[in-house]
Formats: C-alpha cells, structure tokens, sequence
C-alpha cells in the first residue's frame, strides 16, 4: 500500500520551518498542498521547488467541509498509483480537518499514512498575544463555529478565519453571546516577519484587511460576572452563590415542597405571557421558570441527591431515545407515527407489569389537570366516546341531573352532581383540544381585569359599592368588556 506522507508548514516563513522537513520539501517528487497561500511555500518557488495546490476546489465549493471531503478523497485516488506528499499549514495534527479525516481512512484501511509536524501555530500566538494557556484556552474552527462551543471564561483562539465572509459568520456568532463593542485580537503570521496584530470592536471583525490563510481570531477572557449572563455556568454560579452559607438566607431556606407553589405560579404567568403573544414577557417568565428549575437542582445537589448533571442526562437519554427517528433508523410518516411510538417507548421504559393506566396521572395542584389526564388516558386505550357528540350528551345529561339534585338533594347529592358536570365540560374540552386549565387561567385574570375596573370606577364616583344598583355596577362591568376588548 502506497503512502501519504503530510507535512506541516509551520505557523510562518521558511526561517521557521525545521530542517528535516525542509530536506522532506525538496526531495519530495509528488508534492500536493491544499493550499498555495503560505509564505513559505512562495519562497520554496523561488528555490525551483513545485507542487500542484487544491485551491481550485475551493472556487467550486460553498462549504468548507465539501472543500475538505474533495481534497481528501483525491488525495487518497492519488495515492493508489503512487505514494505522495501533502503538505499543510502549520502543524498537521492541530486545527487541521483534512488531515483528520485522513487519519479516519487509515483506520478504515483505506491509506498508509506518515505525518511529519511542523511548527504549530499555537506558540508563536502564544508568544504574541503573551497570553498564558494554563488560565485556560479554547481552539475552534472558524468554518464550524457555534455559538455554544464558546466558553467566556477562557481564552478563545478562533482558527481557519480565512476573509470577510468566514469572519462575518464568526462575528455574528460571537455577537449571540458578546457585546458589539467587546475587543477581539486579529492575529496574522504569528512568529514570523509579517506578524500583525490588530484590535478591533467586534462589530468591525469582517472589515479588516489582515484576513488570510494565516489569520486567528482571539476573544479575551470575560474578567467580570456581569458581562457573562448569557453563560450556564453563570446562572448555575449565581444560584449557588445564593443558596451558599454566606448567601441569602431566604434562598437556603427553601426546599422543593415550599417551591412549589412557585413554579405553578410562574408557569401560569408565562402561559399568559404566550397568550398575550408578548416576547418580552416570555423572555422574562421563562426565566422565572428555568430559576425554579435550578433551584431545585442546586437543593438537590446541596442534599447529596442529585445534580443538574443529572437531570441533563436524564431529559437528554429520554429525548433521543424516545425520538428514534431522528436518532436512530427508524421511519415515520406522520406525527400521530411520532405519538404512538412515543407512548410504547415510555410503556416500555417505566415497566407495565403491574401498572394501572391512571397511576401517575394525578396533579394535586389542579383537579382539572387531574381530570383531563384521567381521561386521555382512558381514551388511549379505547374508553372513549366515538366523537364530540357523545361528550356533548353526557354533559346535558350530568346537568340536569345537577339541577334536579339542587332543587331535591342534599349537600352531598348537590356536590357529588357538580363534580359529574365539570368532569362532563372538561371531556367536552378534550374533544376540542382545548386545555381547561388554560381556560380557566383566562377567565380568572379576565374577571380580575374587568372587576378591577368596575372597582376604580365605583372609587371614582360615589366612593362605596354600596351607592350604587346592581344594574349601575352591570354597566361598569360592561363598559370593561368593551374597554379590554377580551370579547
């Protein structure tokens, strides 16, 4: 089997380059390089010294891994007449992708590989930038850059930002998480004589001129608490900072039973957020509920119980596998596909042996929760009306058995009747796709609302509801109707 032997350039000129891959250069009889833009192959020109480069198939790409996958194939087609050299910028195992997904075909018995380093261009950066990397660093590739993979705390060194346009993508994606004005560092041929560094705003990254082959971007280090809200780790270090012995006292006096009412509340305020289609206020509210979230994982965690580490494992194991068409190999063709391969994967996980259907279901924080969760899941497995109609017919029925239990009945008759018809409207709901406890918190605040004005209308007159008919006070609630405009 033929070989490819890589060599690296080196993060500079050719005063930088170690001498046995120099010699390697010059005797080398097939020499390829994915890219002519680096100055020490313009001056390996000048010695007489030639190869073929790939930049022709970055013109046909638009996508660097495409651009990637074709070198490396053709390299490897080459290979299988010949063994051949390839040479790469810097050092062939850092930052380099061509390379690894040459190793990847080595594994698979594809090629024969020999790789000859040569200067990375860490330590001349390094150098430059007087920047220590135990502080702690992060190098990522500027063509598959994302926004998540940037840790705010540590030196983020931000590779492969070859002109305007990949700068453009990795400004925006830096902007995600960074204030428009924070300074970034432009690093171009660290090490060598055409070493340039240049701070600008980040705003104006993909306006510079310095961009090429040898360009690195470097974020510095977010020094302050308060300039990394956007940052997990910072919400996570908050709460436990409140929940810490020298924190605050109500904070560490919470446990999960007492936050509770707390988490209904702010789940409700951010579904009026969501019906009021007001982003700001689910912004907020979401916030409210993922600081809820974390402070139960942080109780939890301050108890020895479990972490937020693994409640993450949990939802995440859950999700992919309960999603094993997106995950795995299976196919659907519809969501109601998705639903019913949902609900035998959860059967399947929690165990069916000696499981009721209803068990779980309850919410004792909401009996009309508890009773639409009663109901579909009696539904799934088939007792169930045909159709709407049927609900409809029970709900008549139960009524006006209520009404002949209020006109006859006892206390008792008169509540156990009540609770038939609500159990009938909730079922009619279902039908609908309505969720009642949705509906509920509507007309709860929507009464409020409208009371609170007839309130300041009476304060406004005569001071007392006691001055005014029940017909004046009718009025008032009507003119509210009109004036929230909720009908």
């Amino acid at each position: 089997m033929n070989t490819i032997t890589v060599l690296g350039l080196g993060a500079g000129d050719l005063e930088q380059l170690p001498l046995g891959v120099y010699k390697k250069l010059v005797k080398a009889q097939r020499l390829y390089v994915r890219t002519a833009e680096h100055p020490v192959l313009q001056e390996l020109v000048n010695e007489g010294i030639s190869f073929e480069s790939f930049d022709a198939i970055y013109e046909k790409h638009d996508a660097f891994e495409a651009v990637y996958k074709e070198i490396v194939e053709t390299l490897i087609t080459l290979a299988q007449s010949d063994s051949i050299f390839y040479a790469v910028p810097g050092h062939p195992l850092v930052a380099e992708q061509t390379v690894q997904w040459l190793v990847q075909a080595e594994k698979e018995g594809r090629i024969q590989l020999e790789i000859i380093g040569g200067q990375s261009f860490l330590d001349p950066i390094f150098n430059a930038l007087r920047i220590d990397p135990i502080e702690g660093f992060q190098l990522l590739d500027g063509t598959m850059f994302k926004r998540d993979d940037v840790q705010m705390s540590q030196h983020v060194l931000i590779a492969q930002v070859y002109d305007g346009y990949s700068a453009s993508d990795v400004k925006l994606t830096l902007m995600e998480k960074y204030p428009a004005d924070y300074p970034v560092t432009i690093v171009t041929a660290a090490g060598s004589a055409e070493e340039v560094l240049r701070v600008v705003p980040l705003f104006e990254l993909d306006r510079a001129a310095e961009l090429n082959n040898l360009t690195t971007i470097y974020v510095p280090p977010t020094s302050k608490r308060e300039d990394r809200l956007k940052e997990w780790s910072t919400f996570r270090e908050i709460i436990a900072m409140l929940r810490a012995p020298e924190g605050c006292p109500w904070d560490r006096e919470q446990t999960h039973e007492t936050l509770k009412k707390y988490l209904i509340e702010e789940v409700h305020e951010f579904l009026q957020a969501v019906n009021d289609q007001d982003d700001e206020g689910m912004i907020e509210e979401l916030g409210d509920v993922l600081l809820q979230v974390f402070l139960h994982a942080q109780i939890g965690e301050d108890d020895g119980y479990f972490s937020l580490e693994d409640v993450l494992e949990s939802v995440s194991s859950k999700m992919i596998h309960r999603h094993p068409h997106v995950f795995g190999d299976v196919k659907v063709e519809s969501s109601d596909d998705v639903l019913r391969n949902w609900q035998q994967l959860k059967s399947a996980e929690k165990g069916n042996q000696n499981k009721r259907i209803l068990d779980g279901q309850e919410r004792s924080e909401s009996s009309l929760l508890t009773s639409y969760n009663f109901q579909k899941e009696a539904a799934k497995v088939g007792f169930d009306w045909p159709n709407a109609e049927g609900a409809w017919l029970k709900f008549e029925e139960e009524w006006q058995e209520f009404k002949q239990e209020i006109s006859e009945g006892t206390t008792e008759s008169q509540l156990d009747e009540l609770g038939d018809v609500l159990f009938t409207i909730v079922n009619v709901a279902r039908f609908y796709g309505l969720s009642p406890e949705e509906a509920m918190i509507h007309a709860n605040r929507k009464f409020k609302n409208r009371f609170h004005f007839v309130e300041d209308s009476v304060v406004q007159g005569k001071g007392e509801f006691s001055g005014y008919t029940l017909e004046e006070l009718e009025a008032f609630w009507q003119q509210a109707k009109q004036l929230k405009g909720d009908e």
